[in-house]
């Protein structure tokens, strides 16, 4: 797991800058709307000073995007900005010293998909369809950050902060989307759209921009799904089964996504796969 000051001392990439801003627009008009007033959001790639530092009291939110761009990204709020946002979307009176409640965490969350609803519409002509899924999380990504940005949503002297944490699958997309963007643009339209041999050695050249984009890679054994109160329930030496015998192959996944199936080996004291069937990527 990636905290945000792990994410800050590898500076984000600039590709990821034209989503980010669009979703920061798109947040100062859902506001500006509830609000009757311009709320300016502004995009930051480094952390503010002030910034309060990750809690247990965060609220944190996924954004599975699916369809032209693949990916997630998490957003973590801290205690005061779930409050004051909630506020402001539930038109209650502001109350700095209170501590946001369930319905207040639930009504930001509400407010982030109609955020991303209009990031959608908006994305459409520049990444074709592309469906965005808001969740609440119980907890920060486990993927590695790829690329961290802050949105600074200003009210009145007092600023919002929200930080986004971006997935390599996202950042890949979007670096790849600018790269074929930027040489359609350089090279002339050929009078004829043939398909060449040379067209098709030039393929993997394509892939080069990508082939240093770090992934999240990770082994499952297995699943269950438990009732809350068994979940309470568990103390040190619990056994909990699993769906999965012993001598079944384990799944490899990328980003969350399975692309391969092996025997779990040993290797040097740490665990390790020794891959039997690989599966398309994007494969379920």
């Amino acid at each position: 797991m990636m905290t945000e000051a792990a994410a800050t001392a590898a500076a984000p990439q600039p590709e990821p800058a034209e989503y980010i801003k669009l979703w920061s627009e798109s947040l100062a008009h859902v506001l500006g709307q509830i609000t009757g007033s311009a709320l300016p959001c502004a995009v930051r790639t480094e952390a503010p000073a002030d910034l309060a530092p990750e809690g247990a009291g965060d609220l944190w939110a996924v954004v599975t995007v699916t369809g032209g761009l693949r990916g997630e990204m998490s957003l973590r709020l801290a205690p005061p900005i779930v409050l004051k946002l909630a506020q402001i979307f539930m038109s209650e009176p502001p109350t700095p010293e209170a501590q946001p409640t369930s319905d207040h965490r639930d009504a930001v969350i509400e407010l982030l998909r109609q955020v991303a609803g209009i990031v959608t519409t908006a994305a459409k002509a520049r990444w074709g369809e592309i469906q965005l899924l808001v969740e609440a999380a119980a907890a920060a990504p486990s993927w590695p950050s790829a690329g961290t940005f802050w949105l600074q949503a200003a009210e009145e002297a007092a600023a919002m902060t929200l930080a986004l944490v971006l997935s390599a699958a996202l950042v890949a997309g979007l670096r790849a989307e600018k790269t074929e963007t930027a040489k359609a643009a350089a090279e002339p339209a050929p009078a004829v759209a043939t398909k060449t041999v040379a067209d098709s050695e030039n393929a993997p050249a394509k892939l080069d921009v990508l082939m240093d984009v770090q992934l999240a890679m990770t082994m499952r054994f297995g699943s269950r799904r438990m009732l809350l109160r068994e979940i309470l329930d568990l103390n040190p030496g619990s056994v909990i089964e699993l769906d999965r015998r012993v001598q079944e192959p384990v799944d490899l996944l990328l980003d969350g996504r399975l692309v391969a199936r092996g025997e779990v080996v040993v290797i040097d004291g740490n665990y390790g796969l020794r891959v039997t069937d690989v599966s398309p990527l994007g494969g379920g």
